[in-house]
């Protein structure tokens, strides 16, 4: 958050330009300094309603969840939209969707939280087509005619659209954003040549994001015919009723871990010959849980960016903040992140082979090491273990009621397929593709924002 300096006090002007709002949104968010910076400018401006077909939430409606991905239709979340991995969202029922066809998300728009943390952007990918979408992100819907998509995302998540966007936030316990409090925010309409340097870069980085994802999903696929493992669908699923053996049950007594969900994927792994099977212990070098350790926070210029484990699975992960005594938590290619906490729908067990600002950067001690010798076997590691058959396992194999967890026992005891060594490497250069292209479509989309900036800064000629 920025503050006025004392300097520049907020003055009857600035209470002016926000509708004389008395909250202190407007002023400490630096929305006041972006609406002036752009009033000064002599480039065409219009209203961001003037620019866009829409500007909408989707509607409110009870939800109803199926299993059956032949029955069902992705379902976003408003923290959703910000993961990098959409293989695992809910499934709404189709007939439903069918009744409420303004649910469904087209690539090009612009995406921004509305509610909790708000004013985060995405730029809606080729991939997100026709998945449905909450109420609690607003959909900001360009009108081409008038404005490229990626233009206009470009600025809207520049640091002079971002401070406008919180800047009409409301509510004290529960910050809330509605379509009417940036209707009139302001949008440069750039020449033609600085909107398709911007657009075309956005465009590329959601097209590597996609293509990331279907690399990965292709890769896991190959991986189960070449083992000829049974296809599992990648969603959490019901449990299911197990009958257990007392003599089975000698070290653990937690449901999930006898259920179906685990054993349909325990079941085909343990039935592999021996030598087609292994562990993860057995593949990586070590297997690690960083110890806790306190903090320093720094500016970013001098300190290392810290990541939470939340913030990992963001298509653009951003650090908590910059610590100056993390250097033994920096991780690189070698390395695979495992959240060791958290609910079993969520995060926990979602690994992570590290990408953009987390390559180099510091991460929490809530995510366990995976690190090998070469990068090419935590490639494989990451392809093996994104798979049902290893997510379902990383889960099962959590411990507690309220918020399990996951300790480096039982992720060293996971098993996993071992096929012929040809096989490992290219799954492993693969796995290592995706992390790779992740990093250039977040790359991609900085030269994007970096164009729009300057360009505003020299006032847009």
């Amino acid at each position: 958050m920025r503050l006025p300096s004392l300097d520049r006090p907020v003055t009857s002007a600035w209470l002016d330009l926000n509708g004389r709002r008395l909250d202190s949104s407007p002023y400490v968010s630096g929305a006041a300094e972006a609406k002036m910076l752009l009033e000064t400018l002599h480039a065409e401006k219009m209203p961001l309603r003037l620019v866009t077909t829409g500007i909408f939430n989707g509607p409110r409606f009870a939800r109803l969840y199926v299993d059956d991905p032949d029955y069902g239709v992705p379902f976003l979340g408003s923290t959703d939209i910000l993961n990098a991995d959409l293989s695992t969202l809910p499934l709404l029922s189709k007939k439903l969707v069918e009744r409420l066809p303004e649910l469904l998300i087209q690539d090009g728009w612009t995406l921004i939280t509305c509610s909790g943390t708000i004013g985060r952007m995405v730029y809606s990918r080729p991939d997100m087509r026709n998945m449905a979408g909450s109420q609690h992100f607003m959909r900001v819907v360009p009108d081409a005619d008038k404005i490229l998509p990626g233009y206009l995302y470009a600025y809207l998540s520049s640091r002079f659209g971002v401070p406008q966007v919180i800047g009409g936030t409301y509510g004290t316990i529960i910050q809330h954003i509605e379509p009417h409090h940036i209707a009139d925010l302001p949008v440069p309409i750039a020449p033609k040549e600085i909107q398709e340097s911007a657009h075309n870069l956005v465009v590329e980085a959601a097209a590597l994001r996609a293509e990331a994802n279907a690399l990965l999903t292709s890769s896991i696929h190959e991986l189960e015919e070449v083992m000829k493992l049974p296809h599992l669908p990648a969603r959490v699923g019901k449990s299911g009723v197990t009958i257990v053996s007392s003599n089975t049950v000698t070290s653990r007594l937690n449901a999930l871990f006898y259920s179906q969900y685990h054993l349909s994927a325990l079941g085909p792994l343990l039935d592999l010959p021996e030598a087609s099977r292994t562990t993860v212990g057995a593949m990586s070098s070590a297997i690690v849980e960083p110890p806790r350790f306190k903090r320093t926070h720094v500016d970013a210029e001098y300190g290392i960016p810290f990541f939470g484990t939340t913030a990992l699975m963001w298509a653009d992960p951003v650090p908590v903040y910059y610590v100056s005594n993390a250097q033994q938590y920096r991780v690189d290619e070698k390395t695979l992140l495992v959240p060791r906490s958290g609910q079993l729908g969520g995060i926990i067990g979602q690994v992570v082979l590290p990408y953009g600002n987390i390559l180099g950067g510091a991460v929490s001690e809530h995510a366990i090491r995976i690190i090998s010798d070469s990068q090419v076997i935590t490639g494989y590691l990451f392809i093996a273990l994104s798979s049902e058959y290893g997510r379902r396992q990383l889960k099962a194999r959590a411990f507690g009621s309220s918020i399990p967890s996951l300790d480096v026992r039982e992720v060293r005891e996971t098993i996993i397929p071992r096929p012929a060594d040809k096989i490992i490497e290219d799954l492993g250069n693969r796995g290592l593709a995706v992390a790779r292209s992740r990093g250039k479509a977040i790359e991609k989309e900085r030269q994007a924002r970096e164009i729009v900036e300057e360009a505003i800064r020299k006032g847009v000629r």
